[in-house]
């Protein structure tokens, strides 16, 4: 067994990677940028090494300095985790030649499944399903929409080294395969270098189901069951569960002894997943295969009771796996939800930033130690409170994983853990987490890959999301200004006859964003200050509310009704000193807890609209100010380019909304841009 491993990543998985290197007796060596001197795994870790400036092209992707790394501090191993170098198979082999054990599969079966195309054929001849297509690079647009015509539509055009959703397109009649060829060749040549391009049949109301394989340097390979990963915004995962609520007994040992025969195929040794499109009569289609460790990783290391991270280093060592088909378990349901660092009320562009309060939900459970029986919460994650976020990697800042006995416990449990989470200074995709957890259709298990695109197709907003319970939030904002009250008025040293009184009837205002204001007249009766005991009666429904959290403290905890709760409340910002902002299940609400007479007079107050700000354009996300494309005194046409922003390893193309003329420049190009900044005023 290794003495000593380096780990070729950041954030939450470097800091995964280390928890079971530690477990397993090994010492660990973290990279990293100058961007990432404070970063957690470094912490962790026994020992760093810095790559070079923030930028991952001068940092974590530069292979030389990874291996020099490998040299200096005597590492006999690499894991990869996952994105940056960890499917490179110049990498992998550069590994190996160094004589550096790479932990992960070896390079000739990543370069096997790394080509799409490629792949395909593979998969063809281990005489696994594969989706009915053209499968040689096309040449030209008419071939296309030919090639197009005779596989039948729709049609899915995709580029060869295509991933993460670039050079891929739907086609459902000639003209859109003629554009949709065009526009497909063009982004993959500017993303990848390569414009090859292949055309297969679309699989209608898909779902995207992955198998996780794992074999051995002595021929042996085995499934560890499936994920399911249909919830997908823009082709990136959100939310991934195991097992499957969808495919049958048979369906997933076909799939799985499929997945097999092609890791077969390839040799393949290290863990790896197969991915498959399953149509609604359960028919499945080979996809790709990954070559490396998934994020989801955590829901099958659940349900199976396995560490994956070190099966991965064992096999890499030369052991022989140390388990058979037979004794692969598949036990409860667990659920992950990535917790990624943007906003979903402006359209999910990425939040960066100082984390101001990072407090995850209490864990019961945690990676590379043993699964409870019963379940938990996992949280994994490579950031601390006080830490940056950084435009110049990823977003996703944790993973949230729970584990319960069936489906029903572990949705229960993830909405209450995501309830827990909290996070300010940068905004998250958390009120989304839960908004998709309480719909329906998830809870039915009834949907596929366009589930988001289908009900958040206008994108997400807080009108979008439907509380079970909207009084609830009212109840509790009565609840938390009655509390403070009842201390107010216990301290001592008030003048006789101007002390602070509490009155059980109040009015609580949930503000609208428009000054359309709802008044719900509030009466708070029996109110016990040291149990922390009220009922809260709104409209004839009556509210039991115990709790005992303290005021001041964001996170809530209590019974409603005798159920238990967690909530969080905090007042509203400065602008809006006495206001109450309470968040649950992903609804949130800002509220004025007010005497009758008050909130009367409130409704005399006209509102006093936004500023117009119309003819500026204001930054829609912190990031970097890359370009600007115009000058003062410019004209400009709707749809033309004004800007670019970067963040998060994104570009993010601004646009004229309407024809004008540039007045001035209030941004130069490399500067670091605020959320609101603006960036040029027209006239």
């Amino acid at each position: 067994m290794f003495k000593k491993i380096l780990i070729a990543n950041r954030g939450e998985i470097a800091c995964r990677v280390i928890k079971t290197a530690r477990r397993m007796g090994i010492a660990t060596v973290a990279v990293y940028s100058e961007a990432d001197k404070e970063a957690r795994h470094v912490a962790l870790a026994d020992e760093a090494v810095l790559l070079g400036p923030a930028p991952s092209r001068e940092s974590y992707l530069v292979a030389d300095k990874i291996i020099a790394a490998c040299q200096q501090t005597g590492a006999e191993a690499v894991h990869p985790g996952y994105g940056f170098l960890s499917e490179n198979e110049n990498f992998a082999r550069r590994v190996e030649e160094a004589g550096i054990i790479f932990i992960g599969p070896k390079h000739h079966s990543i370069a096997a499944m790394g080509d799409k195309i490629a792949s395909k054929k593979l998969a063809l001849k281990a005489q696994v399903n594969t989706i009915p297509g053209w499968n040689e690079a096309i040449e030209t647009p008419e071939q296309a929409v030919k090639i197009a015509q005779d596989i039948g539509y729709p049609v899915m055009i995709k580029a060869s080294a295509g991933g993460g959703g670039k050079g891929l397109r739907v086609a459902y009649n000639d003209k859109e395969a003629f554009d949709g060829f065009s526009s497909c060749r063009n982004e993959a040549k500017n993303s990848f270098g390569d414009d090859r391009v292949f055309i297969e049949k679309f699989v209608e109301s898909p779902r995207h189901i992955e198998i996780q394989v794992l074999g051995d340097a002595h021929g042996n390979v085995i499934y560890l069951n499936e994920r399911e990963c249909s919830i997908q915004r823009r082709h990136q995962k959100v939310i991934e569960e195991a097992p499957s609520p969808f495919i049958s007994d048979a369906t997933r040992k076909a799939m799985g002894e499929q997945a097999v025969a092609l890791a077969k195929a390839v040799e393949y040794q290290s863990a790896g997943t197969v991915e498959f499109v399953v149509g609604k009569d359960q028919s499945f289609y080979f996809l790709e295969m990954n070559t490396r460790l998934q994020v989801e990783h955590p829901v099958t290391e659940c349900i199976t009771g396995l560490d994956l991270v070190e099966l991965m280093i064992r096999v890499a060592a030369g052991e022989p796996l140390p388990l058979a088909q037979a004794d692969v378990k598949r036990e409860g349901w667990a659920i992950e939800c990535r917790i990624n660092a943007e906003d979903p009320l402006r359209g999910f562009l990425p939040s960066t930033g100082r984390l101001v309060r990072f407090a995850p939900p209490p864990v019961s459970m945690e990676a590379a130690m043993p699964v409870p029986k019963d379940g938990g919460v996992r949280v994994d994650t490579g950031v601390v409170e006080g830490g940056e976020i950084s435009m110049h990697y990823d977003s996703m800042i944790a993973k949230l994983i729970v584990f319960a006995p069936d489906r029903t416990q572990a949705i229960a449990r993830m909405r209450q853990a995501l309830n827990a989470f909290v996070i300010r200074g940068i905004s998250s995709n958390i009120p989304f987490q839960a908004a998709l957890l309480a719909h329906p259709q998830f809870v039915s298990g009834d949907f596929n890959t366009g589930f988001i695109a289908e009900h958040y197709g206008q994108g997400f907003s807080a009108d979008t999301v439907v509380h079970d319970d909207p009084l609830f939030l009212v109840a509790l904002a009565a609840f938390v200004r009655r509390k403070a009250r009842e201390r107010a008025a216990g301290i001592s040293g008030q003048l006789p006859g101007h002390g602070v009184k509490y009155r059980p009837d109040l009015v609580v205002v949930v503000q609208g964003a428009h000054g359309e204001h709802a008044h719900h007249p509030v009466h708070i009766d029996a109110f016990e200050p040291v149990s922390g005991k009220a009922d809260v009666v709104i409209g004839g429904r009556h509210f039991a509310i115990q709790s005992i959290s303290k005021l001041g403290d964001m996170l809530m905890k209590g019974t409603c009704n005798g159920k238990a709760f967690t909530a969080q409340i905090e007042r509203s910002d400065h602008k809006n000193p006495l206001g109450i902002r309470v968040a649950h299940n992903g609804k949130q609400i800002e509220a004025l807890v007010l005497l009758p007479r008050a909130a009367d007079l409130l409704k005399l107050m006209p509102h006093k609209a936004p500023p117009d700000l119309s003819k500026f354009l204001l930054s829609p996300m912190p990031g970097l100010l890359a370009d600007i494309s115009v000058a003062p005194g410019q004209k400009v046409q709707a749809g033309e380019r004004l800007a670019v922003i970067e963040a998060m390893k994104m570009e993010n193309i601004l646009t004229a909304t309407q024809d004008g003329v540039v007045a001035e420049l209030l941004a130069t190009q490399g500067e670091s841009l605020t959320v609101d900044q603006p960036i040029l005023r027209f006239q």
